[in-house]
């Protein structure tokens, strides 16, 4: 009976030792499962800060190349109206020859700078288009003019690239 007292014993302590291995594996697999869902959590934080760090370098990339393209907005609206005001020094009658020609040589050279920045005057025959013209009077359509094209111009309009510094301000046909 001692033998199998001592046989029960040893299984005790074999079930014993068993159970605290599993408890101890059981253990480290938790923690290791823990450190694995901490570093996985790491590695997403580490990624959206990357694709966040990413996205800004883009955006002061375009916002850099959108202040390069327009640069000269402000000093074209400011040369502008000196340009208008050559134009209408043009238009009067009683110039001589070599003030007409000395204001058309400035007219010109304003003209030649604001093309090379990128800036055009914006075309005022034909159709009217709200996004280019600003009508600010309208006459009748006949005949020989269909609505919604432009009859006169009274200030010359200007775009930057894509951008309009200033509509055309036109007088437009409509129909009655």
């Amino acid at each position: 009976m001692t033998e199998d007292i001592k046989k029960e014993e040893v299984k005790e302590e074999e079930a014993t030792e068993t159970t605290e291995e599993v408890v101890e594996e059981t253990k480290e697999t938790s923690e290791l499962e823990e450190a694995q869902a901490r570093a996985e959590e790491f590695e997403n934080k580490y990624l959206r800060a990357h694709a966040e760090m990413q996205n800004i370098q883009r955006r002061a990339k375009e916002e850099r190349q959108q202040l390069q393209k327009y640069r000269s907005q402000d000093l074209a609206k400011t040369i502008l109206p000196a340009l208008d005001n050559i134009e209408r020094a043009l238009a009067v009658e009683g110039l001589t020859d070599d003030v007409k020609k000395g204001l058309e040589m400035i007219q010109e050279s304003l003209i030649n700078a604001l093309k090379e920045e990128g800036i055009e005057e914006i075309a005022a025959d034909g159709e009217f288009n709200h996004n280019f013209h600003m009508a600010i009077q309208t006459i009748p359509a006949d005949d020989e003019h269909p609505a919604d094209s432009i009859a006169q111009v009274f200030q010359k309009g200007y775009k930057l690239h894509d951008r309009v510094l200033r509509p055309a301000m036109v007088v437009v046909y409509k129909e009655n």
